[in-house]
């Protein structure tokens, strides 16, 4: 018999999804396979530690592997690349510093001297020497030392800017990276690079480099250079045909062909160190790939030698976001961290015929799935004389089996950050946080977004605060129209480069949003492009335009100078040692909102950066958000 349900006001539902459930969650970086194929080793972020946790196949034990006193976390730009390991020891970066453990003891030691940054580790075949990433004072470089510790670290090139992604040739001689330098971003034009590499002593160095493909200052984004295993064959992505699609290069013929031609993305934009779409399985005839398109993902098994690709089927199906791919080195065993809008983060292993086995789940928590809201791509137009005349998102409906509403429901527009980002059809805890109590969530991917193709992400050069600002009213109007929300209950959310299109967007319509829920987000484009870390240093000159020449456009599109024409009520949360956009951004529009009493909140969270990780700060943070949105729509 079905249950009758009540009749309440949408927003104001009770959900089984509390704020200190979603702080309880774990969140999984990344997870790589051992050299014999019977270990595996994951990232996950328990609050705010780093924590390595190891899966043994042969008993098929787990166990953390590394002591409380370690926090294993990169922090070159906004960090990855974390860990790595090969021949039974785990090497891993914390406080700076990488570390060589083995995988049968306890206890690490630290490799490389306590200075700077380190990321992105990566063992030469023979085990000895380490390629890695190191930043320190605003220089990046390639560095190497060797597995032990013995000899002080080596410079092998610091004549660019930012460096990513080495690896090693099975040989020992050779390595690749990705390399692009100011005024660039990595996802605007960047290099592949191949070295040769001495046999000096007490550590090899670079010979010879030469560009395999692009160009550091160029228009060609390249991304993630791997081996074949047989050594043959070097593949990566390039975004050179307007999508990031597969490219194979034949290092004995040198040539170079592009394996896959379709509207779909093979690679990301690198906002992290270490991140992987691709890897090859060990007879080097196959390829696994994450395609993504539309917001969803799947995995792709490419034959090298019939040039067939096809979609693994099978339990696989059931994840609809994938990240971080590691295939065995001894089989076509597949590791990634897995999700769905109903399955929570997971680290899971899939084999050739899709069957999964999951190793690690994010959550104990049994939420009955009735309570979770399954995503929708939309796509609807734009009134703008632009290019591209649409605009893409994901719907998520309320979700709630013991209440229903006969009016509209309130609607959050969720902002991403970047600007090239992207939502996509993965377990988004804070999106069914919301449409649990009755709010139609859009995640918007309004223009300038990853995913649907390099000339949807390029549109917004030179217009962020402009475009971004059209596309988030027409979400709206598209809401209303649809009768998918309530006119007078729209509320915005976002954070960093999502916070600035809030605020610009409450600037430009003042009166057509109910509310906003604004997480340290850019309000000053001047003294940020002087007060930001070096990564993002110059993004502003390819968003807005060069210094000084465009000043004047800077003060038009910053919400710091335009803050009075702000009248809705405003949550703002700022982390104290954010060093993207510093606590001072958000002061500055705070004290606007004070001196014309305009309804506001402020928070503040202490040892936090740009983004929360301390379950305390993320509890306390959904609970004002939660009473705060209650009496915008109550």
């Amino acid at each position: 018999m079905n249950q009758k349900k009540a009749k309440e006001s949408c927003g104001l539902w009770d959900s089984p999804i509390k704020s200190e459930h979603l702080a309880k969650e774990l969140r999984f970086s990344d997870v790589l396979w051992d050299s014999d194929g019977k270990t595996l080793v994951w990232r996950e972020e328990r609050s705010d530690r780093g924590v390595l946790v190891r899966q043994n196949f042969d008993d098929n034990t787990k166990k953390d592997l590394t002591e409380k006193t370690h926090s294993v976390r990169a922090k070159v730009g906004y960090g990855g690349g974390d860990f790595t390991l090969a021949r039974g020891c785990v090497y891993f970066v914390s406080e700076g510093s990488i570390f060589r453990q083995e995988l049968s003891k306890r206890r690490a030691h630290s490799i490389t001297p306590r200075w700077g940054q380190s990321a992105s580790p990566s063992v030469s075949p023979d085990g000895n020497y380490l390629v890695y990433i190191h930043s320190s004072k605003s220089v990046d470089l390639l560095s190497i030392v060797d597995s032990e510790g013995a000899f002080h670290p080596s410079k092998l090139s610091y004549k660019h800017d930012f460096y990513m992604q080495p690896c090693w040739h099975p040989g020992g001689t050779l390595i690749a990276w990705i390399s692009w330098n100011h005024p660039n971003m990595p996802w605007d034009g960047s290099a592949l690079y191949l070295g040769q590499l001495s046999s000096g002593q007490p550590l090899p160095h670079l010979t010879s480099e030469k560009i395999l493909d692009g160009s550091v200052t160029g228009d060609i984004a390249l991304f993630q250079p791997c081996f074949s295993p047989d050594g043959r064959y070097l593949s990566y992505s390039s975004n050179e045909s307007g999508w990031s699609n597969l490219y194979l290069l034949d290092l004995t013929s040198g040539k170079r062909e592009r394996l896959l031609s379709e509207e779909a993305e093979y690679g990301l934009p690198a906002w992290l160190q270490g991140l992987r779409t691709h890897c090859w399985a060990p007879d080097s005839r196959v390829l696994y790939l994450l395609r993504l398109k539309n917001g969803f993902t799947s995995l792709i098994r490419l034959n090298i030698q019939t040039r067939k690709a096809e979609q693994i089927l099978g339990e696989v199906t059931a994840y609809t976001h994938l990240k971080q791919i590691s295939c065995s080195p001894v089989d076509e065993q597949v590791a990634v961290v897995a999700s769905s809008p109903k399955v929570a983060p997971r680290v899971i292993i899939t084999s050739s015929k899709g069957k999964v086995q999951v190793c690690r789940s994010s959550t104990s928590q049994k939420i009955d799935p009735r309570y979770l809201s399954l995503p929708k791509a939309v796509r609807f137009p734009l009134k703008t004389s632009a290019d591209i005349d649409y605009c893409y998102g994901l719907l998520y409906l309320p979700a709630n089996p013991k209440f229903s509403s006969g009016a509209p429901p309130p609607a959050i527009i969720n902002i991403h950050g970047g600007p090239t980002s992207q939502y996509v059809a993965g377990y988004h805890a804070e999106t069914n946080f919301f449409a649990s109590r009755g709010f139609v969530v859009l995640e918007l991917n309004y223009r300038g977004s990853s995913g649907y193709g390099r000339s949807y992400t390029e549109v917004l050069k030179g217009k962020w605060g402009v475009l971004d600002v059209e596309d988030t009213r027409a979400a709206a109007n598209y809401l209303i129209t649809q009768n998918l929300a309530d006119a007078k209950k729209l509320i915005l959310m976002g954070g960093s480069a999502g916070g600035y299109t809030l605020l610009m967007s409450l600037i430009a319509h003042p009166g057509f949003f109910k509310a906003a829920v604004c997480r340290y987000g850019v309000s000053n484009l001047l003294t940020l492009s002087s007060d930001t870390h070096k990564f993002e240093q110059c993004y502003l000159e390819s968003l807005i335009g060069p210094l000084p020449d465009n000043q004047q456009l800077y003060r038009e599109r910053s919400p710091i100078f335009l803050a009075e024409k702000i009248q809705d009520s405003v949550a703002i949360f700022q982390g104290e040692d954010d060093q993207v956009v510093p606590m001072a951004q958000s002061e500055e529009i705070v004290r606007s909102l004070q001196k014309r009493r305009v309804s506001h909140i402020y928070r503040v969270y202490p040892e936090e950066g740009h983004g929360w990780r301390k379950k305390e700060t993320i509890h306390d943070y959904y609970q004002t958000v939660e009473s705060f949105l209650r009496k915008q729509v109550g």
